[in-house]
């Protein structure tokens, strides 16, 4: 390249143009700090990111320094969308020779539909079209698809219009690539890990950074893969997130600039270094306990990707036996705990000595600190006895928690009544199936004994609808042979659920209670349906499984929960199938229980035919159709 040129890109590259910053709900306004602080212009916040302005070299700090983005995309064109064909001559038009090779790759990642685009495949298909025909008929060469590392993604997203206006289709570059959260440290994770982004806002919002910069140390009793230690001593040490990343969405972009992108490279290794030197200065460290040894050496891989095992430290220690180190003197700092929520009510009842031996702990080791506890169970929280100065509302997937700081003086802790231990479990209950795997087995490393029922008059109230429910369906039950039902579909309006049986498995919805209702009630309520189902079904706790049926959008019915992946599906029959059934990974369960006598028709039906099953789901129509004698099958 000639000196000429190499200044005119100089120049190129410094011209303000716009970008937007995407990140999960509820993190806006700690990424629009961040961006302000990058050195961006005219930020401003909305809903799921940050619009903003800048040079590229701002836009490639962006990716290299966020901790809190997820995607750094640059806007090209919004598309009015008059139909399918205006879509594909809008992105036609566009110069895509400009940025991609005509014998590279790329990859379109399409969000949003309407009546026109009815679904994101056929929409990332078209904008697809509309570059590989405009490249070909510019170079009679074909750029091919690459859903893995292409050269160039593409960002299209379906934005709907206001009354009156036309919907409208964005199209942006991605610069990121993979989703900035994938630091490429994390190569083992525990059952239920903190996303990188989402750990960093905690400890933003715990003020991790103010109490490092003040010699603070960092602990996590129950500190999983380690997500929450690493990703504070990276603040700590100012160590640039994407350090780890070995790919970029602006990598082979034909626009990409390796002049200016280097010295940004430089400059974060060179803080690293120096970081990382002040740190051994002070004598820093991040230390993290757990009772799971399995869990634990996920946390040290993890640790070891990142060169950090000098400062980060895991032991194998039960939150009972959680208290402040003495093998040097740690004045101030920061706890800083993701504990388990309680999803299930036997999880909740195990956790309830946990939540208050962390109280405890921190009362008698920790005065003078801060600690940050993200949960999504306040109920359980309230065991600690300890009064928090701030909450935060987050996003932990699909999952509403908050964040809750505490600053740990005299002033802070309440008395609380004491707390009878449940009994422990002894070698007979070990045989009758209690084992480290059971829900009783809590993360303080002691396995209880199921409480005995105790119902209140609420819960009875329901336990004897639900046995009413079971007699009279008996006789129906047995004649058709049939094992997965619905028991209870919210016959008392003010305990709001849908329990359904699935042979000896019971799927739990609840239905969202309306504004108007008293949160606490509600949650109170769904407990008592929740003690309820055991007695009624007589059925063991583990055994139940819950979920929050409410208004979704788009694909998020048949998204994953994160939660419980890892539990093999269930096998359950249905006239002549036998089907696997995932109560525990999607809001649904895939075996939708009011369609089966249409699905008793089809197999009917089927002999000797072709069989075509559109919006095919889990396809259990097809195997119906397939044992009643179809000829052949195509499932869409």
């Amino acid at each position: 390249m000639n000196t000429a040129n190499h200044g005119t890109n100089k120049e190129q590259a410094a011209v303000e143009q716009d970008f937007y910053a995407a990140c999960p709900k509820g993190l806006e306004s700690l990424l629009l700090q961040e961006l302000q602080e990058i050195g961006v212009s005219q930020a401003r916040e909305t809903v799921g990111g940050v619009h903003f302005s800048g040079s590229m070299e701002k836009a490639y700090r962006a990716c290299l320094w966020s901790r809190l983005a997820n995607k750094i995309l640059m806007p090209l064109v919004a598309i009015p969308l008059i139909n399918e064909q205006s879509l594909y001559e809008g992105v036609h038009a566009l110069e895509w020779e400009e940025h991609l090779d005509p014998e590279g790759t790329l990859k379109v990642d399409f969000m949003g539909t309407n009546t026109l685009i009815r679904n994101t495949q056929f929409g990332a298909q078209r904008v697809k079209d509309g570059i590989v025909d405009r490249i070909r008929e510019r170079t009679q060469e074909r750029p091919s698809v690459d859903k893995d590392r292409p050269d160039l993604l593409i960002n299209a997203r379906l934005a709907r219009g206001k009354k009156g206006s036309r919907d409208t289709v964005h199209i942006s570059l991605d610069l990121s690539g993979k989703s900035l959260h994938r630091r490429g440290y994390r190569t083992k994770q525990g059952e239920a890990p903190l996303k990188e982004n989402l750990a960093a806002a905690v400890l933003l919002r715990a003020r991790w950074p103010e109490i490092a910069q003040t010699g603070g140390f960092l602990i996590d009793p129950m500190c999983g893969s380690a997500t929450l230690l690493i990703e504070g001593t990276l603040m700590a040490a100012d160590i640039a997130p994407g350090l780890f990343r070995r790919h970029w969405g602006f990598s082979r972009w034909r626009k990409f600039e390796p002049w200016v992108w280097s010295p940004l490279l430089q400059e974060a290794l060179t803080r690293q270094e120096e970081g990382l030197q002040r740190l051994r200065d002070r004598g820093f460290e991040a230390r993290g306990y757990d009772a799971d040894p399995r869990v634990l050496r996920a946390a040290e891989s993890n640790i070891t990707m990142t060169d950090l095992e000098e400062f980060v430290r895991v032991i194998c220690k039960p939150v009972k036996e959680f208290k402040r180190p003495t093998h040097k003197t740690m004045e101030t700092g920061l706890v800083i705990c993701n504990p388990p929520y309680g999803e299930r009510l036997s999880e909740e009842r195990a956790l309830m000595p946990v939540y208050r031996q962390l109280g405890d702990a921190l009362k008698e080791d920790f005065v003078g600190w801060q600690a940050g506890i993200f949960t999504a169970n306040l109920t359980l929280s309230k065991n600690m006895g300890v009064r928090a100065r701030k909450r935060y509302k987050l996003m932990n997937g699909m999952i509403q928690t908050e964040l809750l700081h505490f600053v740990l003086d005299d002033k802070s802790f309440m008395d609380l009544p004491a707390m009878a231990e449940p009994e422990l479990a002894d070698d007979e209950s070990f045989e009758e199936g209690l084992t480290p795997d059971s829900p009783y087995a809590s993360a303080s490393g002691v396995y209880y004994k199921p409480l005995a029922p105790v119902l209140t008059a609420g819960a009875e109230m329901v336990s004897n609808r639900i046995k009413k429910n079971i007699k009279q369906l008996r006789k129906w039950l047995n004649r058709e042979e049939i094992e997965c039902f619905r028991v209870y579909d919210a016959d008392m309006p003010e305990y709001a659920a849908a329990i359904d049986c699935y042979g000896d498995y019971v799927h739990v919805q609840e239905y969202k209670a309306p504004k108007s209702v008293d949160e606490s009630k509600a949650r109170y309520r769904f407990d008592e349906i929740l003690s309820a189902i055991p007695v009624a079904l007589d059925v063991p706790e583990e055994n139940i499984f819950v979920k929050q049926r409410q208004r979704n959008k788009g694909k998020q019915q048949y998204e994953k929960q994160d939660a419980h992946t890892d539990r093999a599906k269930i096998q359950v029959h249905e006239g002549q199938a036998t089907l696997l059934v995932d109560l525990w990974s999607y809001l649904d369960s895939g075996l939708f229980l009011d369609h089966r006598p249409v699905r008793k028709q089809l197999a009917q039906m089927a002999k000797g035919k072709h069989f075509l099953n559109l919006f095919c789901y889990t396809g259990t129509a097809t195997v119906h159709a397939a044992l009643g004698g179809a000829a052949s099958s195509v499932s869409v």
